[in-house]
């Protein structure tokens, strides 16, 4: 029995990570941006086993790292036996073929490594149309060399999806699935936009962030449903929509899925119809991760994308999460806080510079069900003051569970 047990059990695939930043880059920024990437293969379930760092002027225009740093990646591949090299950037189709022609195993990098967990996390049948389409997308300009390396997997990271079924295919069979698959995104389009046009009236709500935030969390608290939310990078893919019930007023609630540095731009494109529950929403709840070290650009990259899906005029509420998990010794040199405390109160928090980056600015926990009431509390004055608008006649509503 414990021979069988050897025979079938699957071993997790092993990987190195790889980044070449810029010269003027620190090294702490640098780390950061590789314990992201570390935090996205953990999640498509391969281990991280060396991360390899060059800093260079720009990539080498063939194999992206140096050739001093390629044989050193090289020999560590060979004695370790690993599995795949993953890269913090997007390589071309002639940086993947050079690569895998060096090294002998799998090249993967961010948007194909960010594609898997999509595939790994599509539930619904638009989100699986809309993924396999990316999919498709990113392996189109690759047909050239990907089918080679690809009888030669036997599946795992980045094989998800079209790689696997479509090894003979060319470069014509695969522009038609794509068309397929668009017609068919249109078609579900048309569905979904029927749907949320039987609903234009009630007052919209969507959550945004980067992703990993809590945003899921946030959900369930509000709507006292079971959103799946999980501690792992893109938890929620599909969103999720609603009926929520606060001071006797009725609205629609949307967890969407996150958003991340580099997000890839087919991916943005693809989840059009997932995105426009951003776009028709009357009010943005946008959630900050306020432990992490970088939640500061994480703002910008999320403001960023609102910008790109033409979303960032909308009124927002800026909502800090996970206080229970920050500590002064983290915060800001501009935070007025003293020294002492490990873990500040809200009173506290609400002195600081990040009170005022956006009026009003609330700061609770999910996970510890912190200073919720606030939140509820602040949610239901903006929703009031869109659905009185609407609504100047229709004083009372009916109670609803989820008060």
């Amino acid at each position: 029995m414990a021979k069988k047990l050897h025979e079938t059990a699957k071993e997790q695939e092993t990987a190195i990570l790889v980044a070449v930043p810029n010269k003027l880059q620190a090294e702490e920024k640098t780390n950061e941006y590789l314990d992201e990437l570390a935090f996205l293969t953990e999640t498509v379930g391969a281990v991280t086993v060396k991360r390899f760092i060059q800093k260079l002027d720009k990539p080498d225009i063939r194999t992206y790292v140096g050739k001093g740093k390629l044989e050193e990646i090289k020999a560590f591949v060979k004695e370790f036996n690993i599995d795949m090299v993953i890269f913090d950037d997007d390589l071309t189709p002639s940086q993947v073929r050079n690569l895998e022609a060096e090294l002998g195993v799998k090249i993967v990098d961010r948007s194909l490594l960010i594609l898997d967990i999509f595939a790994i996390r599509a539930k619904t049948a638009q989100a699986r149309t809309q993924v396999e389409m990316a999919q498709y997308q990113y392996f189109l300009p690759r047909l050239t060399n990907l089918w080679t390396h690809l009888s030669r997997q036997k599946g795992g990271v980045g094989m998800r999806g079209p790689g696997e079924t479509e090894i003979e295919t060319d470069r014509r069979i695969v522009r038609d699935k794509i068309a397929l698959l668009r017609d068919k995104l249109e078609k579900l389009d048309k569905q979904n936009f029927q749907q949320r046009k039987s609903r234009t009236e009630m007052v919209r709500v969507a959550l945004v962030g980067y992703t990993n935030v809590g945003k899921s969390t946030i959900m369930n608290l509000l709507s006292k449903s079971e959103v799946f939310a999980e501690n792992k990078l893109f938890a929620t893919v599909d969103a999720t929509v609603r009926k929520v019930v606060i001071d006797n007023i009725p609205f629609l609630l949307s967890d969407t899925v996150g958003f991340i540095r580099k997000l890839p731009t087919r991916l943005i494109e693809s989840f059009k119809s997932t995105l426009d529950e951003i776009r028709e929403a009357d009010l943005l709840i946008h959630v900050v991760d306020i432990s992490h070290p970088s939640f500061e650009e994480h703002i910008e990259v999320v403001n960023q994308t609102l910008k790109d899906i033409e979303s960032a005029d909308k009124p927002v509420m800026l909502v800090f999460n996970k206080i229970d998990q920050y500590r002064v010794q983290e915060a800001d040199e501009m935070n007025d806080m003293g020294e002492g405390a490990e873990r500040p109160t809200i009173e506290e928090l609400k002195t600081t510079y990040m009170a005022k980056m956006h009026a009003p600015a609330i700061f609770i926990s999910a996970a510890e069900r912190l200073n919720i009431d606030t939140l509820r509390e602040e949610l239901s004055r903006r929703i009031a003051a869109v659905h009185f608008v609407r609504y100047p006649n229709n004083i009372e509503q009916p109670l609803d569970n989820n008060q």
